[in-house]
């Protein structure tokens, strides 16, 4: 079968197409025939060999966002044929998505979203996962008032919409202003690029997802979660009585099934910047590192 992997760390050069044996699932785990996949900006980090320890060894296979059809479900209740979506933590276990059929454990796989194709449901599992067990930590509910930085990104995005969907108040701060129709379209209340114009101590809760550390913005008592692991951690807010943490997504099947939910409701609109096939994936990437994007880079197999 086939999967991109790499030999070396580097550019985009180093993606390879190869030749690798068919996996076997284990005890626990879910075999799926990869029908789509997206690229994260953790798959440039790992190919660049930006992330250092903790890397698994090379060759490796990349990429965390999966979906697809079961091809043995084992004792998942998952039936063969059925479409499925995953989230693999490449970092942690070495089990890269980029490749033409992935086992992964049952309780990390879920059945996909009925109203989009793959190729969409493919951009899903990474950023929503993300945003969703942020939002989680940060309790946010019917009447929050929540800010996200970086509102209009991929994880800012669904944020967004799963923030709204919960009945949160939301705001947002984006980075550029082409960016305000789209998080004012999708429910915020308030949206700005200059953090100055921001209500002091207003927010319940902030979800940073850049490195913004916009700290005068959460409320004394509030939580403030970052996601943007390379700008380091919050700054200490604990005399004001603040919570924060910097975010660290996990595998997440009920996740993944109550974003499917909130799908097939309506509530999340997915966005799909480009789809490109498996033999192209260099050209996939040069997209996704022209930056500007309307969405996220799918990748079909």
């Amino acid at each position: 079968m086939r999967a991109i992997r790499i030999d070396r760390f580097g550019g985009i050069d180093t993606l390879r197409v190869d030749e690798v044996p068919e996996v076997e699932p284990g005890d626990g785990e879910v075999l799926i025939r990869a029908i789509a996949t997206s690229i994260n900006p953790v798959d440039d980090k790992t190919r660049e060999g930006a992330i250092g320890e903790g890397t698994p060894p090379l060759p490796m296979t990349l990429g965390w966002d999966l979906a697809g059809v079961v091809i043995d479900g084992g004792a998942s209740g998952l039936r063969t044929g059925q479409r499925v979506i995953a989230m693999s933590h490449q970092l942690g276990t070495g089990r890269g998505t980029w490749a033409d059929s992935v086992a992964l454990p049952a309780d990390s796989v879920a059945p996909a979203p009925a109203s989009v194709s793959l190729v969409e449901a493919a951009t899903l599992p990474l950023p929503g996962l993300t945003a969703l067990q942020t939002l989680d930590w940060l309790a946010v509910s019917a009447g929050k008032r929540l800010l996200i930085a970086g509102a209009a990104g991929a994880v800012g995005g669904l944020a967004l919409q799963i923030a709204r969907a919960r009945g949160a108040r939301v705001d947002a701060l984006v980075s550029r202003e082409v960016h305000l129709d789209f998080v004012r379209d999708h429910g915020a209340e308030f949206a700005t690029t200059d953090p100055t114009t921001l209500a002091d101590r207003g927010y319940d809760a902030v979800f940073d997802t850049f490195g913004a550390f916009v700290t005068d913005a959460v409320a004394d008592g509030g939580r403030y979660a970052s996601i943007a692991t390379q700008a380091g951690p919050v700054p200490d807010l604990s005399a004001r009585n603040v919570r924060t943490t910097v975010n660290q997504v996990r595998e997440d099947g009920a996740g993944l099934r109550e974003l499917t939910r909130y799908v097939d409701q309506g509530a999340v609109t997915l966005r799909v910047d480009s789809t490109f096939w498996i033999h192209r994936m260099r050209a996939a990437h040069e997209r996704f590192a022209q930056g500007g994007l309307k969405g996220k880079v799918a990748v079909a197999f």
